[in-house]
């Protein structure tokens, strides 16, 4: 039997999507011989593999790379699941928005609202913001969506579980209420 080749993918998120990934716990290990993790924070994968069967997205598109990085992910995925609200609607990482272009991003955080050491950090160490963080969707097609903040480990597994099985991971009714 082939192996599903599983990647995960850590845009403008917090991680915590990963995290709760990892709540899965035993889940992880009876689903080892039927995964290969190709592509994860999880590892030390320089680059995205072609021929990902699943992905789990967490995070929005927040800056320029990201834009070329979502768009190889999905020229290289079967299946992208927009994974977490950050994915979804931008959440979090999107309360900048309203602040318009990146100077105001950036004067906002490292000026108006520091208190102490205030300055921008040197060019290279900042990526080219955009002027505003996008869902994943805005930019390329999404199979599937899986909401939460984070979704918990619980909704996670129906859904893998599901994609596993060959099936649709509709979530609904108790899937999303107790998941």
């Amino acid at each position: 039997m082939d192996r599903i080749k599983l990647a995960t993918v850590w845009l403008a998120g917090c991680s915590g999507c990963h995290m709760s990934f990892l709540d899965l716990d035993e889940f992880l290990v009876d689903i080892a011989d039927k995964v290969e993790l190709v592509y994860s924070p999880f590892m030390d994968a320089k680059e995205y593999p072609k021929d990902v069967d699943v992905v789990l997205v967490e995070g929005g598109i927040g800056y320029d790379e990201q834009i070329h990085f979502i768009e190889k992910i999905r020229q290289n995925s079967k299946i992208v699941v927009s994974f977490g609200d950050c994915a979804m609607n931008g959440n979090v990482p999107a309360m900048r928005n309203p602040l318009g272009n990146p100077e105001v991003v950036f004067k906002t955080s490292y000026f108006d609202n520091a208190n102490v050491n205030q300055q921008i950090p040197k060019d290279e160490a900042l990526p080219v913001l955009l002027d505003r963080v996008s869902p994943i969707h805005e930019l390329i097609k999404v199979d599937y969506f899986l909401p939460g903040c984070p979704p918990p480990a619980s909704r996670i597994k129906i859904v893998v579980s599901k994609l596993l099985a060959g099936e649709a991971p509709i979530l609904e009714g108790d899937d999303l209420k107790n998941g």
